[in-house]
């Protein structure tokens, strides 16, 4: 078994030619021919091949030569050791797999990479929504997306795992509780030879992995990506590293936020999505303890602590290679900067790529380099090879579309938090945005036909539903790069409260158009193949693009609370006329605001489409001395007071700004 090299250093990238990377891209025809007496076996981690013109050192890239059409097609069922549906018998997982044939019989041990998701047969998965297909045999024809296609001709095993109560699968879903984590840990235990695994869903005959050397990396986008987190959290010995695309790292923030409800349905109606037919008619009883654990008021209850990985960051082993969209509205970025930052605390071998998008996979917003990435992640995580991937910078964050920028390290070296207050200005609810303390009060009424969009385009005018607070226009630029906290005194008219917190940049720009159908992409007719080919598995894809819009403002950073949530985790009527403090956790992101811009934070009630409205129509009145926004900048409190020195030059302007459209009603479905 090679041996696993850490690193937590980043250093300047080399920028790999796309020229490169489609050399080692894989015709049908040529996967058929390559000579499998060619193959590699892993070098130990500081291996390099000698580059012949040079006589130096080049880094090792694992490379297309097994066939892939030949490659082996199988199945097992893992046992989990759980009885989830109560029949009396534990359940067995349905696990797909495509490994290369020449290594087996070769006598090489192969790494695995494993994507274990719900969606296989119900939804699909990828842009184009694939699913499993099968031969008469039972074996997997299809397996969806490229992994299998690009990385089994590379040496690598692709498996795709059936969640309990899906698919092939035994048992029932629970959303991200025990049993979907253990569906997919079992296979890594299985693939170290801890746990047990048959041919056959019912059947006695056992299925060994002798053909792994039990390095494994989970990857998958959403759901998918979600379980990889829940695992890794497990600190399982095998799995070496994990490829969280826009993934839940706490099941409560995805339903709430601090009480406040993101949709209009919970964890159950996900479990009825993507349970299969026969589970669906078993497993009422898990139905009804999910209803039951997660009541639609907010309460934390056990059912979330069950399901909060953030809490067991400490146990992560393996190294974490973040992807996730700063205008995601789905999985929202709150999940990426609260694990980043538990990642971090414990000293977890992480890299991270940060999109303008909304909730897609970096294979639509960059996929030559995201194939490119991947490869070398995974020839170094999991080959060993001394690829200097570890070299590179630790952060790739898209800042306009298909215009990306390193960091060294993330957030970047000097980043410090600035404490932002709001202060009165000249007209009601149009106040500024500083260092210095505030005094007074703002008033608003929530009104939960509006939303963000419609405070931000009205930011310099009076209107009923919102307090913002501006900048004047900057004279730098400024880079907001972490998890900002806006703490808000609130009195209520009423005995219910929701708050939204919205920072804007105030200017205009050219963004992806995250709030259309495509949430930032456009996918074309015509198609790019990455890998090998089958009659049954097509290594192409449909070819996306960039969707953009041109705008006033953007969207930096939002988030929300329920105000009866003000003193713990569990909500409490409030009292008309008594003010009540609370802090809302805004998303992570990074954003610089340009020179010339202005940077705006709006307090306001319901966020149309992105929180339900409370149970009464509350008007809120603030208290600025005690509501502050806490920020992190590159530079800290001493940029913020650079950008915002100087005399003004540009005056605001009175006709509504253009936004991105409206955020569409989100369905609760990772």
């Amino acid at each position: 078994m090679p041996i696993r090299t850490r690193f937590t250093t980043w250093r300047p990238l080399a920028t790999a030619a796309t020229a490169a990377l489609m050399a080692g891209l894989l015709t049908p025809a040529t996967a058929q021919a390559a000579p499998p007496a060619t193959a590699q076996s892993a070098p130990s981690a500081t291996a390099r091949a000698a580059s012949p013109a040079t006589g130096r050192s080049a880094p090792r890239t694992s490379r297309p030569v097994y066939s892939y059409d030949r490659a082996v097609r199988e199945a097992v069922w893992v046992d989990t050791g759980l009885d989830g549906d109560g029949d009396g018998r534990t359940d067995r997982v349905a696990v797909d797999i495509v490994r290369p044939r020449e290594a087996a019989r070769q006598g090489r041990k192969v790494p695995v990479i494993m994507d274990a998701s719900p969606y296989y047969s119900c939804c699909g998965r990828g842009n184009e929504s694939q699913k499993k297909t099968y031969d008469a045999a039972g074996n997997v024809v299809r397996m969806p997306l490229f992994y299998d296609n690009y990385f089994v001709p590379r040496g690598y095993a692709v498996i795709g795992v059936d969640l309990a109560g899906t698919n092939r699968s035994d048992g029932c879903v629970d959303v991200g509780g025990r049993s979907d984590i253990q569906s997919a840990k079992a296979v890594v235990d299985w693939l170290n030879g801890r746990a047990t695994a048959y041919t056959t869903r019912t059947g006695t005959t056992r299925a060994e992995a002798t053909w792994t050397d039990g390095r494994t990396g989970m990857i998958g986008k959403s759901y998918d990506g979600t379980i990889a987190n829940g695992v890794a959290a497990t600190g399982v010995e095998g799995l070496e590293t994990i490829v969280p695309i826009g993934a839940i790292s706490s099941w409560y923030d995805y339903y709430f936020a601090k009480g406040a409800p993101l949709f209009d349905s919970g964890p159950d109606g996900l479990a009825d999505r993507v349970e299969s037919p026969e589970a669906r008619a078993r497993c009422a009883a898990v139905q009804q303890r999910i209803v039951d654990g997660a009541p639609r008021t907010g309460d934390w209850t056990p059912l979330w602590t069950e399901r909060d990985y953030v809490r067991h960051a400490a146990r992560v082993e393996a190294s974490v290679f973040v992807v996730h969209g700063m205008q995601d509205l789905n999985v929202r970025a709150k999940h990426f900067g609260q694990w980043w930052d538990a990642l971090a605390k414990h000293g977890v071998d992480r890299k991270i790529w940060l999109s303008q998008a909304g909730h897609v996979d970096p294979f639509d917003f960059r996929r030559a380099a995201w194939v490119d990435t991947l490869h070398r992640w995974f020839d170094h995580e999991l080959l060993g090879y001394d690829n200097g991937i570890d070299d590179e910078p630790m952060a790739d964050v898209e800042r306009a579309p298909d215009q990306w920028v390193t960091s060294s390290v993330w957030p970047p070296r000097g980043t410090a938090t600035a404490t932002l207050r709001p202060a009165e200005g000249a007209l009601d609810g149009v106040g500024t945005l500083g260092l210095r303390p505030g005094t007074g009060t703002e008033t608003f009424t929530d009104d939960p036909e509006h939303d963000e969009t419609d405070w931000a385009s009205r930011i310099d005018r009076p209107t009923p539903d919102k307090a913002g607070f501006t900048t004047p226009p900057l004279t730098r630029d400024l880079r907001l790069s972490g998890s900002s906290r806006v703490t808000v005194t609130a009195t209520p008219s009423t005995t219910s409260a929701h708050l939204s917190a919205v920072l804007v940049d105030i200017g205009p720009g050219t963004i992806r158009d995250y709030a259309a159908a495509g949430e930032g992409i456009t996918t074309l007719d015509d198609r790019t193949c990455w890998g090998a080919s089958t009659t049954g598995d097509s290594a192409c894809f449909k070819r996306t693009v960039a969707e953009t819009a041109d705008v006033d403002y953007t969207i930096v950073s939002r988030g929300w609370a329920d105000l009866g949530n003000h003193a713990s985790a569990t909500g409490a009527p409030l009292t008309p006329g008594t003010p009540y403090t609370i802090t809302l956790d805004l998303a992570a992101t990074d954003h610089v605001v340009p020179e010339g811009h202005r940077l705006a934070l709006i307090v306001a009630g319901t966020d149309k489409d992105l929180i339900e409205p409370p149970s009464t129509t509350p008007t809120l009145t603030l208290d600025l001395a005690r509501t502050f926004a806490r920020v992190p900048f590159t530079g800290g409190a001493t940029a913020f007071a650079r950008a915002t020195s100087g005399t003004a030059t540009t005056a605001p302007e009175a006709t509504p700004l253009d936004g991105v459209r409206e955020p569409r009603p989100a369905h609760p479905v990772p």
